[in-house]
């Protein structure tokens, strides 16, 4: 088309044209972006009012446990869990309002004057809690170690507390974490380092480190957050002015340099605080995760607490040591606990330790609950062990893929511990059930030699006569017994635990009382010392110990009965 042929009217059409043709896109964009900010805006809102109802809530819990701690003192113990885990979420909840402050821009900066060093001292001294329980060696080290200056302190204990404890959340047991300050030659800047000599950063993960959400490599590091902690410090170092970076080598370590004003010239006019100066005791009240109380994690190995030796073995498999603390308090009177921090270790306890039902979170590090359940039910040997899963997810098909690994039950978080004792008392005698329905009564284990045997009942019947051929033998255990079935310890006591409701020992010790009994028959004038040694125990008053707390009976009143209704019955027309 030649332009210059086209009158006026034609070429006003042709540029509105044009012009629409960059107006409408235009238009539609600063639309949908007003759209997206506006409910970018209402989200931010939703959740700085959501946050602000929840910590309500959380202060009357604390009140209640702080009245609770004057009339009834005794459980120290539990309120300090308690107390423990409110503070996390309020810290959790703080995270979450500073982050929508400063995605709607309304988060503020107040400077006051104060010793900067040793504000920075002691606030890095509120996180050697977190250091000691992980076993960390903590270096904190200011030069000069005092100096005025001008900071946010609300803004800087975030920043520390943040860096630090991603510091000593990617640092092994035994690493070194270090915080390091000094100044420029003109005292109006300092440096902050945060170093460790943790797992480190890959290169690919570096263009993210800061970006809202990222996963950060959790599990490959043993550990778990929110996403949000570095995205807020780099956000909180802008807003003082400062700037951020990391330098990391993979499997050397990490660490992080904030450069920070801290002249007075530096901020405006409505950012300084000319009234109030630095409060020293502010990281204590602002840094409240890390209260050093008595919590240590329980050792892969069953409590000896239990009263019966005879007791079910629950694995708690469980990544928060105050989770597994609390469970293993309430289960320990009537079972005996195990524990494990992730699904690798859970299978090691598994392998090398006997036991009957597995509670299991579904989100931890190294080996997931869905993971472990999976390799269990795969396994021959433990398929038959019950697993509940235990989880804060709550959507339909969450609840599905946890059936679908072989999950015998599943329970969201947050629950009630009661609850969950149900769901292993309900397994415990659905299994005791299927025993008994699946046997009569009247048959003990010793009977199912004289019937047709399934495979299962071949593998009692060998048992059973693997013991007769051990029974004077005192030393006869576990080890001796599985090592003649050609058997692990482990897969024995399932087999026998499965088939019978008894541990290897009950089952042996079983075995002997029963034997005794004939032995008293048939040898009326035996002495209960001689019964004692023929079935392999060493001390008779242990045997008679055992006798009693089996039969009801002490030995010789049991055996005169045996004796007087077998006379009866002989008499008898």
């Amino acid at each position: 088309m030649n332009l210059l042929h086209l009158n006026d009217k034609e070429l006003i059409l042709i540029g509105i044209i044009c012009l629409m043709a960059i107006i409408i896109p235009v238009g539609r964009w600063l639309y949908l972006r007003s759209v997206r900010i506006r409910n970018r805006l209402q989200m931010s809102y939703l959740f700085t009012n959501i946050t602000h109802e929840i910590l309500t809530p959380l202060t009357i819990l604390a009140a209640s446990i702080e009245h609770l701690r004057t009339s009834q003192p005794a459980e120290k113990q539990e309120y300090d869990l308690m107390e423990l885990n409110i503070q996390r979420t309020v810290r959790l909840l703080q995270q979450i309002l500073e982050t929508s402050k400063s995605q709607n821009g309304s988060l503020k900066l107040l400077v006051s004057r104060g010793d900067v060093m040793k504000y920075i001292t002691e606030t890095a001294r509120c996180t050697e809690p977190l250091m000691k329980r992980k076993g960390l060696e903590f270096t904190i080290s200011c030069k000069p170690e005092s100096m005025m200056g001008w900071i946010d302190t609300d803004k800087l204990d975030k920043v520390i507390f943040n860096l630090l404890s991603n510091a000593a959340k990617y640092t092994q047991e035994n690493g070194k974490v270090a915080l390091e300050v000094a100044t420029n030659r003109n005292y109006d800047h300092i440096t902050i380092r945060v170093s460790d000599n943790g797992s480190g950063i890959p290169k690919e993960k570096m263009k993210h480190l800061f970006s809202r959400f990222y996963d950060g490599d959790y599990r490959r590091n043993q550990t778990f957050g929110t996403g949000l902690g570095l995205s807020l410090t780099r956000d909180l170092v802008y807003l003082h002015r400062g700037t951020i970076q990391c330098k990391s080598i993979e499997g050397q370590g990490t660490t992080f340099i904030v450069d920070l004003p801290i002249g007075k010239e530096a901020f405006a006019a409505s950012q300084i605080d000319e009234q109030n100066k630095v409060e020293f005791k502010a990281p204590i009240s602002n840094i409240i995760d890390l209260p050093e109380i008595s919590v240590t994690a329980p050792t892969s190995i069953s409590s000896t607490e239990t009263a019966d030796e005879d007791a079910y073995r629950v694995l708690i498999v469980e990544d928060n040591t105050e989770l597994i603390m609390l469970m293993q308090q309430l289960l320990q009177p009537r079972y005996h606990i195990l524990t494990a921090i992730n699904g690798q270790e859970a299978l090691k306890v598994i392998r090398d330790n006997d036991v009957d039902i597995i509670i299991s979170d579904v989100m931890m590090p190294e080996m997931d609950g869905l993971e472990l359940t999976r390799q269990i039910k795969q396994n021959e040997n433990f398929s038959h062990l019950p697993i509940i899963l235990l989880t804060a997810k709550t959507q339909p098909q969450d609840h599905q893929e946890a059936l679908e690994a072989g999950a015998d039950d599943y329970i969201t978080k947050p629950f009630r511990l009661k609850d969950l004792q149900l769901r292993i008392d309900n397994i415990v005698e659905n299994r005791q059930r299927v025993r008994r329905t699946s046997q009569p009564e009247s048959e003990n284990a010793e009977e199912l030699v004289n019937r047709p045997l399934t495979m299962d009942e071949e593998f009692l019947k060998r048992a059973i006569n693997c013991v007769h051929e051990h029974l004077d033998d005192s030393d006869f255990d576990r080890e001796a017994f599985a090592a003649d079935m050609g058997a692990s310890a482990s897969t024995l006591y399932n087999k026998l635990r499965a088939l019978t409701g008894m541990n290897v020992s009950s089952f042996i010790r079983d075995i002997r009382l029963k034997t005794a009994c004939k032995i008293a028959l048939e040898n009326p004038d035996l002495r209960i010392s001689d019964i004692a040694y023929r079935v392999g125990f060493k001390d008779p008053k242990y045997f008679a110990t055992s006798f009693k707390k089996e039969m009801g009976f002490q030995p010789k009143e049991y055996f005169d009965r045996l004796r007087m209704n077998t006379e009866q019955s002989a008499t008898k027309p």
